[in-house]
């Protein structure tokens, strides 16, 4: 029987390796930015939970997914900035499709609703939650992009300052 000591170290060096992985990453800012925008638009749209199952099938079957571009999206759209998500999304399909019918503001501010309207204010819901999450597709990839481009480049300029100092061009190493 393992010890919790040596059952905590395993979990220890798992994490740590998980965590050098992710930031070793050899994807390319093109497969940066498409896992990310392609995360985005999963965690926009109201998959109740499921959008993380996706993303561990994605990261599983395609080479080319970046495990911690995934996360950055969700961390992103968090449960916190998904209610406002949700509340433009169903203004957009009130713009689009109408108001609707037996939704009403009570004295309280707080709307007033009949069972009857759930179908018709899911359907705007999702329309507008579609639309939205289509909207921020190229929005997130040119972002991200542009993030870990100049990430990259500094990170460059950063080893380049160090090898400078340790090891000096006109001094042999």
């Amino acid at each position: 029987m393992l010890s919790i000591r040596s059952r905590t170290g395993a979990w220890t060096r798992r994490i740590r390796s998980g965590l050098h992985d992710a930031f070793a990453e050899t994807h390319t800012p093109r497969e940066i930015a498409g896992s990310f925008s392609f995360g985005v638009f999963v965690t926009m749209l109201p998959t109740l939970g499921v959008g993380l199952l996706v993303f561990a099938l994605l990261a599983w079957l395609v080479d080319g997914a970046s495990k911690l571009a995934f996360l950055a999206s969700a961390l992103l759209i968090n449960p916190l900035v998904k209610s406002g998500v949700y509340a433009v999304s169903f203004a957009i399909g009130v713009l689009l499709l109408g108001p609707v019918e037996g939704v009403s503001i009570g004295l309280t501010g707080l709307p007033s609703l009949s069972f009857a309207a759930s179908r018709e204010i899911a359907i705007r819901l999702l329309v507008g939650n579609v639309i939205l999450s289509v909207a921020t597709i190229v929005p997130s990839y040119v972002v991200c992009y542009r993030l870990v481009e100049a990430y990259r480049a500094r990170e460059i300029e950063i080893v380049e300052e160090i090898e400078s100092v340790v090891a000096p061009e006109d001094e042999p190493a």
